[in-house]
């Protein structure tokens, strides 16, 4: 039976392998090499020669006094050259002073009102100073959208509780970290330190929460102890990033300022490769059950379908990114892409909670569904090769023959022309088509009396006259069956489509 889970790569040696990886990036992130334990993350607060070569009190407190007398002579010739009306030197002391001093809003001093039209000023400000960015007002936009879905999908009745549980961690960490990026595209990570690598640490838990959903969606999966492995490389992060998290706002701010980035590399790379493991996991489960479960409808098939695309879309566009920041080469538009397509996936989920509910309903009951059938056909004889056959030869006669125009057409009279049995008739029906034969009927009978409505535009005729064409008796099941698979009666349709 295909619901029997199929032996997969330890877990243990995923890990395993994980940590391998995470070490060897370790190692060859220049970024990572901090000495001496806190004096590293020291060292990347001061610069100064002086200051990493203090051997006591008394050269700190000189130095503190040398620092103190920079920022001051740097908010005076700020000032000077402001008043002089030289906005390229003011804005180098203006600059020089802020990071000196770590007084962001300093910028927007009204002293600089006479320079503020000029160039130099003008990128000075969009620099560090609060601003209004669209791009960012989409990202807070989409958080807080992420966020209230995230919440809603926790409270869905009759529903597989856990399978929306890592959906809603899912969507609520893309928020989290689409938040992240809005703070700061709009400067405000220089007015709020402490946001420094806030969404960092959650960067190994999108492949394990999409894993574990398709795995639980697919096969009613229960989870085991030993999938708590899945989380040991997050716990690992943390642990490195800790040091970072507990430094003060001024140290933070500090290190922001000077654009350091400890660990990106290793971040980079660790995160990429545990995207494309998952992301292979995810697809090949993906594949196989799709090509099984053709008793699923369309709306599932394509919420399906649409989260793996998605969610390829966002390795492929980080995968390239990651190659470039590596070489130092900066793509915009594959940041953006980046932003785009985790957006995407996010409204993505939080229109289709609201428009397909039943997408997030009790997907134990259609796994028992899937079992029902599948022991129901499970003595039927029929071979795969045979099945496979059949199922041909039944798609020509529909696609060329269009045995459903037949008004008298019976299941009996389809299984003398597949010269096969009733029972495998049946089963051949429900297996690949995921319907009865009746369904199967009219379900091609509609399509085709779409196609002759469409092409009677601008014609004088009754629409009994197409019900019949396409194998209908009667008007009345022919407008109850129309209106099953489009929503609209035809006379509705016509007003819409066609008119």
């Amino acid at each position: 039976m295909w619901l029997t889970q199929k032996k997969k790569p330890s877990t243990f040696l995923l890990s395993v392998l994980f940590l391998f990886v995470f070490s060897i990036a370790y190692c060859f992130d220049d970024e990572t090499n901090i000495k001496n334990g806190d004096t590293g993350l020291h060292d990347l607060l001061f610069s100064d020669k002086d200051l990493k070569n203090k051997k006591n009190k008394a050269n700190q407190r000189v130095l503190e006094k040398k620092i103190t007398d920079s920022i001051c002579i740097f908010k005076d010739l700020a000032f000077s050259y402001a008043k002089a009306n030289e906005p390229e030197l003011a804005c180098k002391f203006i600059e020089k002073y802020v990071i000196a001093s770590l007084d962001v809003p300093f910028v927007g001093h009204s002293y600089f009102d006479q320079i503020s039209a000029s160039e130099s000023y003008k990128i000075l400000a969009d620099k560090y100073l609060k601003k209004f960015d669209w791009w960012g007002f989409f990202c807070f936009y989409v958080a807080f959208v992420g966020l209230f879905i995230s919440v809603v999908l926790n409270f869905r009745k009759r529903s597989d509780k856990v399978a929306n549980f890592l959906m809603s961690a899912f969507v609520l960490l893309h928020s989290f970290f689409i938040v992240h990026i809005g703070v700061y595209l709009v400067n405000y990570g220089y007015y709020f330190p402490h946001v420094y690598y806030m969404s960092t640490m959650f960067s190994f838990l999108y492949g394990p929460l999409i894993y574990f959903y398709f795995k639980r969606v697919t096969l009613q999966y229960s989870f085991k102890k030993i999938d708590i492995l899945h989380l040991l490389p997050t716990v690992i992060l943390i642990v490195l990033l800790f040091p970072i998290y507990i430094l003060s706002a001024e140290e933070k701010l500090r290190i922001y300022m000077q654009n350091e980035r400890p660990y990106t590399i290793l971040i980079m790379v660790t995160k990429l490769i545990s995207l494309l493991i998952y992301g292979v996991f995810v697809i090949n489960m993906y594949i196989k059950y799709a090509r099984r479960n053709t008793f699923l409808s369309r709306i599932q098939r394509n919420w399906q379908r649409n989260i793996v695309i998605f969610c390829s879309i966002y390795i492929v566009s980080y995968a390239v990114y990651s190659v470039l920041i590596i070489q130092h080469v900066f793509s915009g538009f594959l940041f953006y892409l980046q932003i785009s397509s985790m957006a995407v996936l996010v409204l993505y989920v939080s229109y289709t909670a609201f428009v397909q509910p039943s997408l997030f309903g009790n997907f134990k009951a259609i796994v028992t569904e899937i079992k029902r059938k599948n022991c129901k056909y499970e003595k039927s004889g029929l071979t795969e090769s045979l099945s496979l056959e059949l199922k041909e030869h039944l798609q020509y006669l529909l696609d060329h023959e269009k045995i459903y125009k037949q008004n008298d057409i019976t299941l009996q009279k389809l299984t003398e022309l597949l010269d096969t049995t009733r029972h495998n008739t049946s089963q051949i029906i429900n297996e690949h088509f995921g319907l009865n034969f009746f369904e199967l009927m009219n379900k091609y009978r509609i399509e085709e009396a779409k196609k002759l409505l469409k092409g009677e535009k601008n014609k004088n005729f009754n629409i009994i006259d197409v019900a019949y064409e396409v194998g209908f008796n009667n008007k009345v099941t022919f407008n109850k069956s129309f209106k099953k698979y489009n929503q609209i009666t035809p006379s509705e349709y016509l007003k819409l489509f066609v008119a």
